[in-house]
């Protein structure tokens, strides 16, 4: 870990992230791509030390209350104490100016910051995303090695339904001849049925691999799955988007599924929701 004051904070749509690079380990990450230019190792984590003074600031001067965004590049609940120490001081801010917030995790560590998201969202949208790739708990240890396991997730996901938080699962990635099962993809959209999930991200049985990214994976496919980055390698070359064999199979049963179960899975209305501002209370308005 080390410490760096950041110019700025929020970036277009009002996103922001506290950090940069992770320990969470998931061997199919794509932030650790070249394209972000991250100068150093990505497991030394670069905490914005001045988060909180920049988003106060920012969220000051605005004239118009709005929902924060984070976690789509770095996990804000990383488990550094100066990086927990950020996402607590930023969500305070964001609850004192009455925005609202949409995280995205893989962690149980929100839950020690679950009295400021219930005020958050009794005052505007509060909207919590959470990560599930892999029911097999065996199976998760592996490609996410340092973060709860799936199942402990799907226990956030119920505690949130039962504090009245919407929550939104991002189901991806399906990697193909390791997670891209219809067993898995059942196991998966069960824990979203009984956790009541509001709706469900994804975007079909497969991976996005990049310079950078590729080489980790790989070099994790050697690790744990020997033979199978040859495999990869002479079906999928350098593709970017790396679909799975059984992707019509397993999208017909996911959309199926979320239309029995009145489960949202339109990507852009998923999207849309995580960035609209709701006052409660008042009209909704988008950016």
């Amino acid at each position: 870990m080390h410490l760096k004051e950041a110019k700025g904070i929020l970036g277009a749509g009002n996103g922001m992230n506290i950090s940069r690079g992770c320990t969470h380990g998931c061997i199919y990450c794509d932030s650790r791509s070249k394209c972000y230019r991250i100068e150093h190792d990505f497991e030394d984590v670069q905490i914005k030390s001045n988060a909180p003074v920049l988003l106060e600031d920012a969220l000051r001067r605005k004239r118009k209350k709005c929902t924060i965004g984070t976690g789509s590049m770095s996990d804000p609940y990383i488990p550094i104490p100066e990086n927990l120490a950020n996402i607590r001081a930023c969500l305070e801010i964001i609850n004192k100016y009455g925005c609202g917030v949409s995280l995205m995790t893989k962690s149980d560590l929100i839950l020690r910051d679950m009295e400021l998201l219930l005020s958050i969202n009794k005052k505007a949208s509060c909207v919590v995303q959470m990560t599930l790739t892999t029911f097999d708990e065996n199976l998760c240890k592996i490609i996410e090695p340092n973060v709860c396991g799936t199942r402990r997730r799907f226990e956030v996901l119920k505690i949130m339904r039962d504090n009245g938080i919407k929550t939104i699962v991002w189901l991806t990635p399906l990697l193909p001849f390791i997670n891209d099962t219809e067993e898995n993809l059942r196991g998966i959209l069960n824990y979203c049925i009984e956790a009541g999930v509001y709706g469900i991200v994804f975007f079909g049985a497969g991976v996005t691999l990049r310079e950078g990214d590729r080489e980790y994976y790989y070099s994790k496919l050697d690790e744990h799955f020997p033979g199978l980055k040859k495999v990869y390698q002479k079906k999928y070359g350098n593709n970017y988007i790396v679909t799975s064999n059984n992707n019509d199979t397993l999208s017909k049963i996911f959309y199926e599924t979320c239309s029995k179960h009145n489960i949202v899975c339109n990507s852009n209305v998923l999207f849309e929701f995580m960035r609209i501002f709701e006052e409660k209370g008042a009209q909704i308005e988008l950016f």
